[in-house]
């Protein structure tokens, strides 16, 4: 989960970075992915409003999804996905068509809306185990000083 939330840090995203990070059943890192513009889509050339007559919605590709097309097709069948935010509607189609056995996230602060629960709904039918994390782990710190 560190490299997940590691990789949300470079979400450009004002309100909601979220990162998600793939391993093999050995644990061995696949892929990593943020929520950002598609590539050659430049971070500052499209809106980051939430609300009004252009927003993200349409460009920014979730974390998820970036992780599964950042693994350049190699099989992620039986491995595990550790994501910052419950996965929407969308992502957990690609969860489920990827392979992905289970994945464990850290919140579900839209747990609530449709495209949430739709996720669940199919989550829960295709067998794909999910687990929030609750840790006593406030932070991590990273040191650049190499002794």
């Amino acid at each position: 989960m560190g490299i997940a939330l590691l990789a949300a840090q470079r979400s450009k995203d004002p309100n909601t970075q979220v990162g998600a990070c793939i391993v093999s059943e050995d644990n061995i890192i696949i892929s990593t992915g943020y929520n950002g513009m598609p590539k050659g889509c430049s971070d500052d050339e499209y809106p980051w409003e939430r609300e009004g007559r252009d927003t993200k919605y349409p460009y920014v590709v979730h974390a998820e999804l970036n992780a599964i097309l950042n693994a350049h097709g190699r099989s992620l069948q039986g491995s595990k996905l550790y994501v910052t935010l419950f996965p929407c509607n969308e992502c957990a189609k690609a969860i489920i068509q990827s392979g992905v056995k289970e994945f464990y996230y850290l919140s579900d602060k839209y747990a609530d809306t449709p495209s949430t629960l739709a996720s669940k709904r199919m989550i829960e039918s295709a067998g794909v185990k999910f687990t929030q994390l609750d840790t006593t782990i406030d932070s991590i710190t990273l040191n650049f000083k190499i002794n």
